[in-house]
Formats: C-alpha cells, structure tokens, sequence
C-alpha cells in the first residue's frame, strides 16, 4: 500500500482528511482518503510510493492541524501470526531504511488501549531483531519506523523523519496533571507551549517578570502556567478564582468581561480560554495583536458540530487579514492538542 497514515482525535477523522486532501492538492499529488468513524486514524492512499515520499517531504508537520502523527506507510500486514508476530512483521520492515528509533503505536481507542500491552510486550524483542538485521541504529538516520496495530493480527507499518513529525508516540505527550493547579483545563496551556515554543523559545519568550492577561481566567488553570514560570497575571473574568494564585502576588483578578476589557498599557501575552463562538474569539485575539496590546496569543476556538475544518480555516483568515492589514511580520500556528476536546488551539506571535 502506497501512502500517508495519520493519527488523530477520535470523531475528528473527517477533518483530517478533508485537510490532507486539501494540502496534498496544492502540491499536486492526488489521491483518497481511507477514514473510519470514530477510528481515530486517517489513510491517505496515493498512487505510488514516491508521491507519498514527495508528500511527506514538501509538507511541514507542524502545518497540519488535525494530524497527531503521521508517518510513510511501507506495509499493511493483516494476517500475523499471534504465535510469531515478529515473524510476520520483519518482511516489510525489510522494506524500511534503516532508522534510529522504533515507535510501536495503537490508536487512540478503546480498542487500541486494549493493544497497547501487546505492543510493550513485542517492542524489545523486536528491537533486537531489527538491531540484529542493522535496520534499527542509533546514529543511522533521522528516519523513525513505526508499527500500528489495529488487532492483534492487523498492523500498519511506515517511516517518518524525525525532524518531520511528532516526537510523541502516537502524537501524545504524557503531561502530569499537577495537584496545585485549580483545573485540568491546564494541561491545555502546558501542551501549547510545549507544540508551539521549542525549549530556548519557551526560556526566551516566557521569563519572570514579564505581563500576561487571561481572558476569561477562572478558577486559574491557564493563569496557573504564567505563574509557575513567574509572570505578573492580570486574570480577567467574573467568576472566582484560586485563593492559591491570588496569594502568590502575581495575579490581580479583574472581575470584567473578556471582550470589553481593555488593558491600560501592552503587555506580553494574552492568553485565552472562553467558551464562544470561534469567529468571535478569532476576532477578538486579532484585535489584540493588530493593536500591540500584547505581542503573542494562545487561544482556543470552540468547534460546531459540522463543517468544523471550514470553522477553523475561516478563523485563521480573519487573524491574517487583521494583521495583514498592519504590514508587519507574524507567525500564525494552530492544532488540535491531546488535550483538546472539541475545539483547536491557536498561536499568534506579532515578530519584531
């Protein structure tokens, strides 16, 4: 089989295809979309091997909104036996260059938790194997192969370059929730910075000292990130907020709303959390930027039901045309995090 295979969120496989197809398009490979309900995975069939390559060279990972992982599919192996399953697996791994690293994967199901024993179970004998064949070497490449069961005798195996692609098995970071925060909602914020920023931009961009505002802050999941790394907090919302953040002296709760707030002078960052409708939100966090009232924004955008890939494509446009309209530099980054639910996070930066 020739082609893409991509993780994503159970329920958004229709979006990830619509935007594979759509991209693979604009470069000129055509091809279809193999997607399951609720699978929680997307296979774009091309034609031939090498446009599947060329696909996966001339797309930037990052740029894909709704793909958790992707990788190059060699081989689908569908009858293994469950008494030798490496057996079964090592003639399309053959087919495989060398790689440095070995992501065994399920999908993000019921059903794959269930498979996800069997893969730790297989993952070093395999590793000794591939090890022993000279396709799995430490310093060999920046190729990673990757092997995702869909059953115990069913599973996709490709290829993706390291540099291109999630470091994250399955494209899911394993983020603790910590026990001081006031709400899981944390995690969302944590996750973003970690997708968005790589570690030196995270030291550069987020330093004690600096002002951020959160819009539609309570009870303080996200004003609890800035805190943590030492920012100065103005948390907007009229709800309460955690007597722990407001102890630590770094945050002035304005009891406010989100939209009609103003701040008295620019600030660093202006995050944002409120339940509304997506073009409204995009629109406000435009108004920000495009008025240097903050210089980046992390914002989330709360999906339809329908037409959920054309939701987020329109709201992305109304950010860039604001700022388009200011003739200076930006970067404009979204995804769908692991901790996202119905909804898309969005990174803005208005550059120097």
């Amino acid at each position: 089989m020739n082609g893409l295979f991509l993780h994503c969120r159970p329920g958004f496989e229709s979006e990830c295809a619509a935007e594979i197809q759509t991209l693979a398009a604009a470069q000129g490979v055509a091809g279809y979309c193999k997607a399951k309900a609720a699978s929680a995975y997307v296979v774009f069939v091309t034609s031939t091997d090498e446009e599947a390559l060329a696909l996966i060279a001339s797309l930037t990972f990052n740029q894909l909104i709704f793909a958790r992982q992707w990788f190059r599919i060699l081989a689908m192996t569908n009858d293994l036996d469950i008494n030798d399953r490496i057996a079964g697996l090592l003639p399309s791994l053959n087919l495989a260059p060398p790689s440095a690293e070995l992501f065994m994967e399920t999908t993000d199901t019921n059903e794959g938790k269930e498979l996800q024993a069997l893969c730790r179970k297989l993952a070093r004998p395999l590793e000794v194997a591939l090890k022993k064949a000279k396709l799995l070497q430490d310093s060999a490449s920046d190729q990673r192969t990757h092997i995702c069961f869909l059953s115990t005798t069913a599973a996709y195996v490709g290829v993706a370059p390291s540099a291109n692609s999630s470091p994250y098995l399955m494209g899911i970071p394993r983020l603790r929730f910590p026990s001081s925060a006031p709400s899981r909602s944390t995690l969302k914020l944590e996750e973003a910075l970690h997708t968005f920023l790589s570690p030196d931009e995270r030291e550069e961009a987020l330093q004690p000292g600096m002002r951020a505002i959160d819009l539609g802050a309570a009870p303080g999941g996200w004003t609890w990130q800035l805190v943590k790394r030492g920012l100065q907090v103005i948390a907007v919302d009229n709800g309460a907020m955690a007597q722990s953040l407001l102890d630590s002296g770094l945050v002035e709760h304005r009891r406010e709303d989100g939209f009609r707030f103003r701040p008295e002078e620019p600030v660093d960052w202006m995050v944002c959390d409120i339940v509304e409708q997506p073009s409204r939100i995009a629109e406000l966090a435009a108004l920000w930027l495009a008025e240097g009232w903050c210089t980046a924004s992390i914002f989330n955008l709360k999906l339809p039901m329908k037409k959920r890939y054309q939701e987020v494509e329109q709201c992305l446009e109304i950010v860039r045309n604001r700022l388009d309209q200011t003739g200076r530099h930006y970067h404009l980054a979204c995804k769908q995090l692991y901790h996202d639910r119905e909804e898309v996070t969005v990174f803005a930066v208005v550059l120097p």
